[in-house]
């Protein structure tokens, strides 16, 4: 349809060039089906650590009793408790990746960043232990007991399996992006340096060297602190939501910036939740398209942002007709609404002219333009009247700046 104009205030508007939507890979796009391989990827991982852990700890226990090592023994209580944080592992990987509900309307992800922070308070905890261990056996050397060279053989063989063990599960924890598997991994490790002071204890006290095995647990525990503490801090960082770096903040700018139709960017944020990235970002598009191009922006944004960063999870966009934080001052009062911008179109328009076939309402700039298509040409003199009517009023006004009309010449 072509249109004559009746209002010289009118800016016609530069449109955008047609957007070109991305698709979504089909590794984002199928979201839900992302999350029950990576929850079955984390149970089955957490099973191996299960039965590797169940299987150390009885060959410790039986050898130890058997060889008078009751350092295998103590280690054999160790791995027992390892089974109980794999428990936790598995309760946390089947309900942290549950769909959200009402009352998780983000869903479950944290369950896997309390379940996190849990362990790394564990690992800080089994430190402190080493720690204390080491400077009561320093003190006591004496009193160390004879052992069987058969418990050193073991000792060695619950070494590797348990560091066999951390790789395996610290290597399916960076695949998943899983921060619940990382800590469990280093509490493999943890039980790796537990198996070694064990290992050097006992291979040094049939050397004659018994100091060893309390020097090695004093480094290690000095070790597994930092670990846990490390753990315990980023999953705690989690929790109280800090954001991506300024780098991964600027991978995302970018991404943003460069989607057609977008012409700014303000007010981006971040947070983590289970590995996973959650952005919310305010997107300044042409102040005059429609509510229907500006959705079709938005969209753009989110299928480009999913596309080129598959650790964001979700991304919640804002369509802004101007940057918020550049307005010019606004005149004092409320701006009008749309009941408002109606009643004063009639009232200009007069009785005599049908209702309008279109209002757009623009509010820019802290001030209102407004575009009326009439339904029929008025003639010249109706014109002139309605464009006088339409100056006199709006020289009243502080906040209209336009009221343009405009009528069909062409079908």
């Amino acid at each position: 349809m072509s249109c004559a104009k009746y209002s010289a205030s009118f800016l016609a508007p530069r449109m955008p060039p047609p957007l070109s939507h991305p698709q979504l890979p089909r590794a984002a796009r199928a979201h839900p089906d992302n999350d029950d391989a990576r929850k079955r990827d984390i149970q089955r991982t957490t099973l191996v650590a299960v039965a590797t852990n169940a299987t150390l700890a009885v060959a410790q226990f039986v050898i130890g009793l058997f060889a008078n090592a009751f350092s295998l023994v103590a280690d054999a209580a160790h791995t027992l408790s390892d089974l109980v944080t794999d428990l936790l592992v598995l309760l946390a990987a089947r309900h942290g990746a549950d769909p959200a509900d009402i009352n998780h309307p983000y869903g479950h992800g944290r369950i896997e960043t309390a379940t996190t922070m849990v362990l790394g308070a564990v690992l800080a905890a089994v430190g402190v232990g080493f720690l204390w261990n080491s400077g009561l056996r320093l003190q006591n050397m004496n009193a160390l007991p004879d052992l069987h060279p058969v418990a050193l053989g073991v000792a060695v063989l619950t070494l590797i399996a348990k560091e066999s063990l951390f790789r395996f599960t610290l290597a399916a924890a960076h695949r998943l992006k899983a921060p619940l598997l990382e800590a469990n991994a280093w509490h493999a490790r943890s039980d790796a340096a537990s198996s070694l002071v064990v290992a050097v204890g006992i291979g040094g006290s049939l050397a004659g060297y018994p100091f060893l095995e309390p020097l090695a647990a004093a480094v290690v525990g000095f070790l597994i602190l930092h670990m846990g503490l490390r753990l315990s801090w980023t999953a705690i960082r989690e929790l109280i939501d800090t954001g991506l770096s300024e780098q991964e903040l600027e991978h995302l700018r970018q991404t943003i910036e460069q989607t057609p139709g977008v012409i700014g960017l303000h007010e981006m944020r971040t947070r983590r939740m289970a590995g996973r990235v959650l952005c919310d970002a305010h997107v300044q598009v042409a102040p005059r398209l429609t509510v229907s191009e500006g959705h079709r922006v938005s969209d753009s944004v989110y299928l480009r942002v999913r596309a080129a960063h598959p650790e964001v999870q979700d991304v919640l966009v804002h369509v802004d007709p101007e940057d918020d934080d550049s307005l010019q001052a606004v005149p004092p009062g409320r701006l009008p609404e749309r009941a408002d911008v109606l009643a004063t179109v009639a009232t200009l328009l007069g009785p005599d002219v049908a209702v309008p076939k279109r209002v757009q309402i623009h509010y820019l700039g802290g001030r209102v333009d407004v575009d009326v298509l009439l339904d029929a040409t008025l003639a010249a003199t109706d014109a002139q009247a309605l464009r006088q009517r339409t100056r006199d009023w709006l020289a009243q006004q502080a906040h209209y700046r336009s009221i343009s009309f405009y009528t069909p010449i062409a079908p």
